[in-house]
């Protein structure tokens, strides 16, 4: 492979990484709406299951409110409840509905949230339901010149379609109960272990893989030193053709094409080019199959797993992946310790901008939306290793971009080839 080719692969790499993170979190901390007593929750995601004539039915997903009670975590420890449409539905007056510990339908518009809960809890309502007047979800605060906040029951947001499918179902006399809770993420899942031990095993077998290949020629040339021909000087040419050596100067260029590709993606991810990508991510994998010698694992039989469903196709491409990333720590390297301090260092920078910095600037994490695909239907670029999370209740993935991998595995190919070398 020559030298122009792995600065495209290196390039295109190190520039669609983006980092470590999982498909979103499920309690969000918004600063811009500040706490105060009896108006302090984090906004979460609650799970809504429904039943209807007591056949179970379509689950919903909400959001809670900053005020009110907090929900169960356990499905096991959360009742289900009758829902009732309130009348009126916008509740901005008594209901008068005679309640009995039933969960409330109401509309939103025409009052605050927080009188809404209020007038839901007078009529002895064990939760409220407001429904949105769009497809999305809002976070329901409090308003600043309220003091009436003291508020014991739970407060959900559903969004539009939700809501109306529920009030019709109310509306044909049927029978519906809710079930309301908020499930917490475990700390560790099983994902982010497979992640991990996937992100050592690339780094140590490209280390080993390029210390090997390193002395393997340090000790050719010392052979060709002591005959002190001229078929040195052709040997020389020859291996040094088949590797690229960074230097500082393309270690600080790294921060600058990294970001122009990065703000590109966030400015044009859409699902068409989400599709462009992952024709061109094909390609480099194609081109780079001869260089790892690709034909010792043709027992895999790769393409079956294209047409049996997404699984195969995902554990494909992550085979791809991990090819393309050993491939680049073989060709590429760090010469010296001096470039792989300011290459980590950029790096570092690099990240800390786009991940917080970015917020300030764009209103939201710009390496984080690319990464996750918000802006194309949820699909990830991929120049990313993404597992599934298995014992996850909100389901999702845990994603670790390519960089994050060849970045540090630079800096242990380059210390391990020091080390052998040395012996």
């Amino acid at each position: 492979m020559d030298i122009q080719r792995a600065i495209h692969i290196l390039i295109i790499v190190l520039s669609l990484s983006p980092c470590l993170g999982s498909a979103g979190d499920i309690v969000h901390r918004d600063d811009n709406t500040p706490k105060r007593p009896g108006c302090e929750n984090n906004f979460v995601l609650v799970k809504v299951p429904t039943w209807v004539d007591r056949v179970p039915d379509i689950e919903y997903v909400g959001v809670g409110a900053r005020f009110g009670t907090t929900l169960e975590s356990k499905e096991k420890h959360a009742n289900e409840t009758r829902l009732v449409l309130a009348d009126p539905p916008d509740c901005c007056s008594k209901p008068k509905n005679k309640l009995n510990h039933e969960v409330l339908l109401v509309h939103r518009g025409g009052c605050s949230f927080t009188t809404k809960a209020n007038f839901a809890e007078e009529v002895n309502a064990s939760a409220i339901l407001i429904i949105n007047y769009k497809t999305e979800l809002f976070k329901m605060v409090c308003e600043a010149n309220e003091t009436d906040v003291d508020i014991q029951i739970p407060a959900v947001m559903l969004p539009q379609d939700a809501g109306a499918s529920l009030e019709n179902n109310i509306k044909k006399n049927s029978s519906v109960f809710v079930q309301l809770y908020s499930p917490k993420r475990p700390l560790v899942d099983v994902a982010e272990v497979f992640l991990w031990l996937m992100a050592v095993g690339t780094i140590l077998c490209a280390s080993y893989w390029s210390a090997w290949t390193a002395r393997e020629a340090a000790i050719e040339q010392d052979k060709l030193l002591k005959d002190a021909s001229e078929e040195l000087l052709n040997s020389e040419n020859v291996s040094s053709s088949g590797f690229l050596d960074v230097n500082t100067t393309s270690a600080v260029l790294f921060v600058v094409v990294a970001s122009c590709f990065l703000v590109m993606l966030y400015k044009l991810m859409s699902l068409w080019f989400l599709e462009v990508l992952v024709v061109l991510f094909c390609i480099g994998g194609v081109e780079i199959l001869p260089f790892i010698h690709i034909e010792h694992f043709t027992s895999i039989d790769l393409y079956p797993q294209f047409i049996d469903g997404s699984a195969n196709l995902l554990g494909s491409i992550i085979i791809m992946g991990i090819a393309l990333m050993i491939t680049v720590l073989q060709i590429v390297r760090v010469p010296n310790l001096k470039v792989g301090t300011v290459l980590l260092s950029c790096a570092f920078l690099y990240d800390i901008f786009w991940v917080f910095v970015s917020k300030w600037v764009f209103h939201e994490s710009v390496m984080i939306v690319v990464a996750r695909g918000d802006r194309s239907g949820e699909d990830s670029i991929p120049m990313l290793l993404k597992i599934p999370r298995m014992f996850d209740p909100w389901g999702g993935y845990s994603v670790i971009g390519f960089g994050d991998i060849i970045l540090p595995g630079l800096l242990v190919a380059f210390s391990l080839r020091f080390e052998l070398c040395l012996i």
